[in-house]
């Protein structure tokens, strides 16, 4: 997963990491099985959790994210809180909860209400035409969890269809495919939230 990079990265892009890249995904005809899975997708409501082998290796995992967010997230109340609820979306949609903190850094710079030019709202400035594809009349975009659900979810879609390529994929959620520059932020991005889990589950957070 890590191998997407396929023109060197510049300072730029490393500086750029920092501040708002907003999203702009292309509404696209789907299939009414794709919608309806995509539906069903941003549907649940379990209680998010940390999936580790031992408590101890999921409170290890919040403090280094937590001391890395710091900064970002001063209340630590609120901070966990958005690092389990990203942990749990990132997994239940088969991606790095690593990568997903860099893709929302690159994003949004972690502003829960940052609105792009383009319309692309929340953390994972996700475009609102996707809440009448796959969201109902309740749907809030900038609500912590399904801003965070819409994301990873749309993220997993785009790598379905671009059959595993990341790279690909996240230049479809960008609305940049085909460029670099965006898979390269996030790339760049992703690296500062290195970490490497152990497996399992347990359950911890609220």
């Amino acid at each position: 997963m890590r191998h997407l990079i396929r023109t060197p990265l510049i300072a730029a892009c490393v500086l750029a990491s920092a501040l708002a890249h907003a999203g702009n995904q292309l509404e696209e005809k789907m299939s009414d099985s794709v919608r309806a899975a995509l539906h069903k997708a941003v549907s649940d409501q379990s209680v998010p959790f940390l999936a580790f082998a031992t408590p101890t290796d999921a409170r290890s995992w919040l403090d280094a994210m937590s001391s890395k967010l710091e900064r970002r997230m001063p209340d630590k109340t609120l901070r966990e809180e958005f690092l389990v609820t990203v942990h749990y979306e990132a997994k239940r949609a088969g991606l790095d909860p690593q990568m997903v903190l860099g893709l929302i850094q690159v994003e949004s710079a972690f502003r829960k209400y940052a609105v792009s030019t383009a319309g692309a709202r929340g953390l994972m400035q996700v475009m609102p035409f996707w809440v009448n594809v796959i969201g109902d009349r309740e749907t809030n975009l900038f609500h912590l969890r399904t801003n965070l659900r819409f994301g990873c979810a749309i993220l997993r879609h785009y790598i379905d269809i671009e059959k595993g390529d990341l790279y690909r994929a996240l230049g479809r959620y960008n609305g940049s495919l085909g460029r670099p520059e965006y898979p390269n932020m996030v790339h760049a991005a992703w690296k500062q939230w290195d970490f490497s889990p152990a497996a399992g589950v347990v359950r911890t957070g609220n």
